[in-house]
């Protein structure tokens, strides 16, 4: 396998491009979690990789989306990514996730990138917008990397993506990116309705035909204002996903993106260990993407280290989600999210109002902690990039104790007001 995938990187590529991508993301990637874990042992802190919602806008509107999309439009001007994007260099980062809305929605994304050839941005998009005048330019500044997500064959991406046709453009959109030699991705948030068509080695097999060099399945998450809890995957259908990656990793010629086990195939949250936060299209930061909450914002006059490293906000929440699971807090125990803002004073980040009212209604789903059911990593490869630079750096030897958060006084928490005090998922 890994000889197939030398030789692609070698016939399939085109070398500037591959060498911006090692240069910035992975040199330069790398050099920056050791700084993160050089910081860590001197009692600071700033993420290495921060995701980056440059835009609340979007043409579709998928079931399970936390964003505000069909508010008034909303985005981070370009003077203020450029200062968010400066500062976080300045403390080593050169690798950023672009998010949405749909990031090629905002008019001045190319020129984003144009300003930073130093860093390497992977940008999550449905393709829509990805014309070829658009590809052509990608290719042209060469550090950024499209991550096209598909959801299933035509009747379930429209059905799952509230519009007509939407396979066919995100295709369309792909096969751009791949005609001019990008380094690109396709991603899947694998639910009910999509698990049987895509978890298969035939859509892998496709997906490197048409020449896609990395792949990211990860699980759907019912939040949102149509969270449509009825997609989420069973524990057994989780664990199916976490084996075939396992399995697919040292057999095909294509990269498995994870960010929810170490090596040894134990679940961890890249916000709970620290590795990542997210900006919000109105530059709030908040623990992640769909955690809708927030103290701090990157319009803040204090510099970006002092906040990230002085916020007793985003510290309580990794201590808590650390010590709750190893899992998603959100799905598992979205009670405890409710308190922690509480205590802290922490607004409700969407423009809909209601995330506070979202998370009382939700009810608990498993998440990838799955404790007896570990799957560690076949490929030698994986486990050492995981060992070095993509594991849980002792936020779970610190926090985790019996696989249950307790409160202040010793005891359990419960799960809702007035109930018994819940036991943990898995248990």
């Amino acid at each position: 396998m890994y000889l197939r995938f030398a030789k692609r990187l070698l016939l399939e590529t085109d070398k500037r491009l591959l060498w911006k991508a090692v240069a910035n993301a992975g040199y330069r990637g790398v050099r920056s979690v050791q700084k993160h874990k050089s910081r860590l042992k001197r009692g600071e802190f700033f993420p290495p990789f921060i995701y980056i919602s440059i835009i609340n806008s979007c043409n579709l509107r998928c079931q399970g989306c936390w964003v505000d999309v069909a508010a008034p439009q909303h985005k981070i001007e370009i003077d203020a990514m450029d200062r968010l994007i400066n500062e976080s260099k300045a403390m080593g980062n050169s690798v950023f996730g672009i998010l949405g809305g749909e990031p090629f929605m905002h008019s001045e994304l190319l020129e984003i990138l144009a300003h930073h050839p130093d860093c390497y941005f992977q940008i999550f998009t449905n393709g829509h917008f990805i014309t070829d005048e658009v590809a052509r330019e990608l290719k042209r500044l060469g550090n950024a990397t499209p991550l096209v997500s598909v959801e299933g064959n035509e009747i379930v991406s429209d059905e799952r993506r509230g519009k007509l046709n939407v396979l066919s453009k995100t295709m369309e959109g792909l096969e751009n990116c791949l005609k001019h030699d990008l380094f690109t991705g396709v991603c899947t948030s694998l639910c009910q309705t999509n698990i049987d068509d895509l978890l298969t080695e035939k859509w892998v097999d496709r997906l490197i035909e048409m020449g896609v060099f990395y792949t990211w399945f990860h699980i759907y998450r019912a939040v949102g204002p149509d969270a449509n809890p009825q997609l989420c995957l069973t524990p057994d259908q989780q664990r199916r996903a976490r084996q075939f990656v396992v399995d697919m990793r040292v057999t095909k010629p294509i990269v498995f993106i994870d960010a929810y086990y170490d090596g040894e195939g134990q679940a961890l949250c890249p916000a709970a260990t620290g590795f990542t936060h997210h900006i919000s299209p109105w530059g709030d930061i908040e623990p992640c993407p769909v955690i809708q909450m927030a103290k701090e914002s990157i319009h803040d006059e204090r510099p970006l280290r002092e906040t990230f490293n002085e916020s007793e906000f985003l510290t309580e929440f990794r201590e808590l989600a650390a010590s709750a699971t190893r899992g998603c807090i959100i799905l598992e125990r979205p009670d405890l999210l409710e308190d922690l803002a509480e205590r802290h004073g922490a607004k409700d980040t969407t423009a809909r109002a209601k995330s506070f009212v979202e998370l009382n209604e939700m009810t608990s789903h498993p998440s990838q902690y799955d404790p007896g059911h570990e799957i560690p990593e076949k490929s030698w490869a994986y486990r050492m990039a995981k060992r070095f630079w993509f594991n849980d750096y002792g936020a779970y030897g610190k926090h985790f104790r019996d696989n249950e958060w307790r409160k202040p006084d010793g005891k359990k928490a419960a799960a809702r007001e007035g109930e018994a005090p819940s036991e943990p998922l898995g248990a």
